[in-house]
């Protein structure tokens, strides 16, 4: 049986575009799950009714793939999820046609593996931006994580001791301050010169 399944992203947009071309599929109107909800949140309770009326040779159909997940990733791991329970995906109109359900087209196989690859390209992107924005917060002075709850007195005492040679060890029983709190707010001892060069600039 096909399960259809159409979602947008607030009350005020239209469904009826995904519903005709599911409707043209041979979708009846009740095996059709709607949600007016963003992609970008996990409550979405038509798409977890349509997963959960879904049997074994069950397939279910999407306008287009960006309809079912928030991200690349997150359509191609309830496209895996689907296909260990017999399930499969179809798309009706991305430029790369998905049909999970008939392993025998290699085509469809392909599109599958793309999507993969694109997953793990977003990824990978992703992790790239989240450590610029880092980089360049830091170079600015800010500081990234938990705002810091030691005392600034405590802390400029700790640095004092680093400098004058101190081990951490020894800083921790002076100071009271947590190992794992001086490693986290601790400003990084300035770079050491290896070069003549670097004696020129300094100078």
């Amino acid at each position: 049986m096909d399960i259809g399944y159409a979602r947008v992203s607030t009350a005020k947009q239209d469904l009826d575009r995904q519903i005709d071309a599911l409707q043209a599929e041979g979708i009846a109107d009740r095996h059709i799950y709607v949600d007016r909800k963003s992609g970008s949140t996990t409550n979405r309770p038509g798409l977890r009714e349509a997963r959960d009326q879904a049997r074994d040779g069950d397939v279910m159909v999407v306008h287009t793939l960006d309809r079912l997940g928030r991200t690349v990733r997150d359509t191609l791991n309830l496209i895996h999820d689907l296909a260990e329970r017999g399930v499969g995906v179809r798309n009706l109109a991305d430029p790369i046609r998905v049909d999970s359900a008939n392993p025998e087209d290699p085509m469809s196989q392909l599109a599958v593996v793309m999507l993969a690859l694109f997953g793990q390209m977003e990824r990978t992107y992703a992790i790239e931006r989240a450590a610029h924005a880092r980089a360049v917060a830091t170079s600015k002075g800010k500081r990234i994580g938990r705002p810091s709850v030691v005392d600034p007195s405590k802390l400029a005492y700790a640095e004092h001791l680093r400098d004058q040679g101190n081990s951490i060890r020894e800083i921790v029983e002076k100071t009271g301050i947590t190992r794992s709190s001086l490693y986290r707010h601790l400003p990084p001892r300035p770079p050491e010169i290896l070069t003549a060069e670097g004696e020129r600039e300094k100078h």
